[in-house]
Parts: structure tokens; C-alpha cells; sequence
């Protein structure tokens, strides 16, 4: 078994990138921005029930990586799960109706914050137990070999997830059976506020899929383009058998959870303002600019454009009805004995 398995990367320079994808990759992650930031206001005004975690300062991994995938392709991910499932096509208002729990969200209002779930855009959540849904990921994968079926998956987690049993069981028996799935570790640093230098031996969490022979590589998460470029490469390699782990270094710029302050105990406002110098968007409309792609009018007109979108969407969620108290008991089974007959 060798110990360094790196996924070759031939990344694109910025001249190679088409403006037309450029700019759809600058509208996607403020699309996000603006949703997370109207929900953060929303929780505020208890319009939100249960926990929030917002994805601010994560918006080149979502944006970037999900842009390399079919329609046909899986998708899971973790509690932080807004601005992937914006990502990945389903609405905002839909998005806003899950959040504010009403029969028009994407879980029908019953999964909330952490929840989200869109069989038909082949979204699988959204999971709050850390790490458990890592397995469900690989069955998808294995489903797909098993029927013959041209799909991968992206699963992603964050870097707490990587000291679970089911991180390693997974790894290997994906490795072992060539299941075409890529794992995603969204590190951005902290386990709710336990720093990673304090939970893991091994700084460089790339570094584990060596102990399964498994191509691995460290990607600069804050950089949408090389977030695009890496997972191209892993996704193509993914789709002929081939799994590998990125370890995606990221920041999140607002706190755990909503009930988390944004300059906590575990982080200085020194840090967090120096990471906020490395914003995703702002990195994104300086190469735009510096391409004569967009100007300050455009990124003005098209941020107004965005913001009144989620704003729209918000309040549309807002008046969308209640689940029906006689529907408790929906969408438990597929095939389900219970289901409301009106």
C-alpha cells in the first residue's frame, strides 16, 4: 500500500475560467450570503424555531463543488446545510418555508434549520448526528455500482467527523469496493469550539486517507476556483471507480450556531477579522474586476438584484400555510398507512 496517494489536480488559471461561469459563481455565493444573512434575522425575530447554523464564509465550497455535478448525482451533507441546498437548485422560498417550518419547505416543514432534503434534486440532507450520515453516503455510492448507474456523490462533513468509526469504516470499504464517491471535509477549523490541533494528531486530515490507499488532496476553500478545479478532477476520477477525500480549509465568519457569539471564547476578533480579509466573494469580484468582467455599478445592481430575490422569498415562505395537524404522521414511509385522506 503506498503512503502518498495525492489527486493530481490540473487546475485552470483564472484567464481559463469563462466570465460567464465567473460571474454564475459570484451570484451563487452571494445568493447564499443574503439568504443566511435574512435567515440570521429571522431566527433573531424567533421566526426560526430550534438550532441555525449559518454557512457565512463557506460559500466557495458549496458553490464550487456542486457546480461539477450532474443533476443525476448525490448530495449529502451536515447540519450547515442552507447554502448547499441553495447550491444544488432548490429554491429560496423553499428554502425560508423549511426554515420557518411550513408544508411548503423542502422537508414539508418537519426537518427545520438542519434538515433540509430534496429526493428529486438528489439532496439527501442535511444530518445532525456528526459523522452519520458518512455511511449513508457510501450506500448511495454503492447503490450506484451496484445498478450500474453513471453517479457519484459528494459527502460532505466537517473536520470533526473525522475521528468517528464510521469516517474510517466508510473510507475503507469505499477504497476496498472502488465506490465512486469523493468525501469532502469542510474544515473550518473548529468542532463547535474545540480548535482542530486539539481534537486530531494529525493537522493535515487529508493526510488519513493514506491509512486506505485512497487519493487525497488540500484545497483552499476560501478560493471557489480551485474549489472547482479540485473536485472536477475528484469527481472524473470518482465516476470511473476511483474515491478520494478532500480536505477543504474553510472559515466560517459567524458563530457555531445562532446561539453562539461571533467573537467567542475559543477565536479573537483579531482572527476572525483576519480570515474576513479573505472573504470568498470579495476574492471572486476582485478577479472579475480585474478581468473587466463587472464593475462597482454591475456588483451593485446585481447584489440589489439578489437581495430583493431573497427578500421576496422570505416573506412569500412567511405566509405559506402550516402542515396540517392531521398530517402528523406523513412521510414517514414511502408506502405510508397513515397518510392523510382529504
Amino acid at each position: 500500500m503506498s503512503t502518498e496517494n495525492t489527486l493530481s489536480v490540473a487546475t485552470e488559471s483564472e484567464s481559463q475560467h469563462s466570465s460567464k461561469r465567473l460571474l454564475g459563481f459570484l451570484r451563487e455565493m452571494l445568493r447564499i450570503r443574503r439568504l443566511e444573512e435574512r435567515a440570521a434575522q429571522a431566527y433573531g425575530q424567533g421566526r426560526i424555531g430550534g438550532f441555525c447554523h449559518l454557512y457565512i464564509g463557506q460559500e466557495a465550497v458549496a458553490v464550487g463543488a456542486i457546480a461539477t455535478l450532474d443533476p443525476r448525482d448525490y448530495v449529502l451533507t451536515t447540519y450547515r446545510d442552507h447554502g448547499m441546498a441553495l447550491a444544488r437548485g432548490i429554491s429560496a422560498e423553499t428554502c425560508f418555508a423549511e426554515l420557518f417550518g411550513r408544508e411548503t419547505g423542502c422537508s414539508k416543514g418537519r426537518g427545520g434549520s438542519m434538515h433540509f432534503f430534496d429526493s428529486e434534486k438528489n439532496f439527501f440532507g442535511g444530518h445532525a448526528i456528526v459523522g452519520g450520515h458518512i455511511p449513508l453516503g457510501t450506500g448511495l455510492a454503492f447503490a450506484a455500482k451496484y445498478r450500474q448507474e453513471d453517479r457519484t456523490t459528494l459527502c460532505f462533513f466537517g473536520e470533526g467527523a473525522v475521528n468517528n468509526g464510521a469516517f474510517h469504516e466508510s473510507l475503507n470499504l469505499a477504497a476496498l469496493w472502488e465506490l465512486p464517491i469523493v468525501y469532502i471535509c469542510e474544515n473550518n477549523r473548529y468542532g463547535m469550539g474545540t480548535p482542530v490541533e486539539r481534537s486530531s494528531s494529525v493537522y493535515d486530515l487529508h493526510k488519513k486517507a493514506a491509512g486506505y490507499d485512497m487519493a487525497n488532496n488540500c484545497v483552499d476553500g476560501m478560493d471557489v476556483l480551485n474549489v472547482y478545479d479540485h473536485l472536477s478532477a475528484a469527481v472524473a476520477e470518482a465516476r470511473q471507480g476511483k474515491p478520494s477525500f478532500l480536505e477543504v480549509r474553510t472559515y466560517r465568519f459567524r458563530g457555531h450556531s445562532m446561539s453562539d457569539p461571533i467573537h467567542s471564547h475559543y477565536r479573537t476578533k483579531e482572527e476572525v477579522e483576519e480570515q474576513r480579509a479573505r472573504d470568498p466573494i470579495k476574492a471572486l469580484t476582485t478577479v472579475l474586476e480585474d478581468a473587466g468582467a463587472i464593475d462597482q455599478e454591475g456588483l451593485t445592481a446585481l447584489d440589489k438584484e439578489v437581495r430583493s430575490e431573497m427578500q421576496v422569498a422570505a416573506e412569500r415562505a412567511w405566509n405559506a400555510p402550516d402542515p396540517s395537524p392531521g398530517s402528523v404522521f406523513n412521510y414517514v414511509y414511502k408506502n405510508d398507512p397513515y397518510r392523510e385522506s382529504r
